[in-house]
């Protein structure tokens, strides 16, 4: 019975997942639109071009080495097989950090796609993280891991292939960052048991998350509304930091759960 029921409610997660390639198949394609590389503050300074979105970067390097000194903490994970997601979404945050810094200094639509990469790995990491804890462990880090990384990868690889041949789709990288969003609670709310997804911390971690897309698509109003003194898209680095915060909080307040 509580097999017939878990594949039930796995059955559900994987309806949302068709449905949502369905509705990608049937609009049109999405490039990349040149005006996405034109930000609020392109300022220059210590020799640093537009300084404050390539220095806000900064937070990524940081919460990215103390998510892996929290993932190598034995009081954390008492199963090695239990820091793999964790370790490759940490690491690849640390990726994010020198993909995005590399992608303000220069911002074009090549360099995009190395800022983009560690993103993919992230998000699909985090949610691999979710499904080995929520739903199977085994089945999760070595099945479903590396599928889910090797899509976020090709997902970016055919972006960039499209662009370059002048018909650019950006419907598989939307797949990626965005199914995660609305899986992530769906499989929370089925599968009550975990040792570390939290609902609470990644109710936290989901709502930042949100703020720094909002942070993003403000970028100039809020550039404005401050004086001109921090854009949106910086505060965008900033919020997407503290979303990673809530994910080691998470982490570390499970170990005392436990």
């Amino acid at each position: 019975m509580q097999v017939s029921s878990t594949l039930a409610k796995v059955t559900i997660v994987i309806g949302l997942l068709l449905i949502s390639i369905v509705f990608l198949y049937f609009i049109s394609p999405i490039p990349q639109w040149n005006s996405y590389h034109q930000f609020a503050d392109s300022r220059a300074l210590f020799f640093i071009n537009n300084f404050g979105d390539l220095v806000s970067n900064v937070g990524f390097f940081a919460v990215g080495f103390y998510g892996l000194v929290t993932v190598f903490n034995k009081e954390n994970f008492t199963e090695k097989i239990d820091i793999i997601p964790y370790g490759i979404f940490f690491i690849s945050i640390i990726g994010v950090g020198f993909g995005s810094a590399y992608y303000h200094w220069n911002p074009t639509t090549e360099a995009l796609f190395w800022d983009r990469l560690p993103m993919s790995i992230a998000f699909m990491s985090f949610f691999a993280a979710v499904i080995c804890d929520r739903i199977d462990k085994q089945y999760g880090t070595f099945v479903v891991l590396p599928i889910l990384i090797l899509a976020g990868i090709l997902s970016l690889i055919y972006w960039r292939y499209t662009e370059m041949i002048g018909q650019g789709d950006l419907r598989p990288y939307g797949l990626i960052q965005y199914f995660p969003l609305f899986a992530i609670p769906v499989i929370l709310v089925l599968f009550r048991r975990y040792n570390f997804t939290s609902p609470k911390y990644i109710l936290y971690a989901l709502v930042w998350y949100i703020c720094a897309k909002l942070f993003e698509y403000l970028d100039v109003v809020i550039f404005k509304l401050l004086g001109n003194f921090v854009s949106g898209h910086s505060l965008k680095h900033l919020a997407a930091m503290f979303a990673v915060m809530c994910i080691i909080r998470m982490l570390n307040n499970s170990s005392r759960k436990t």
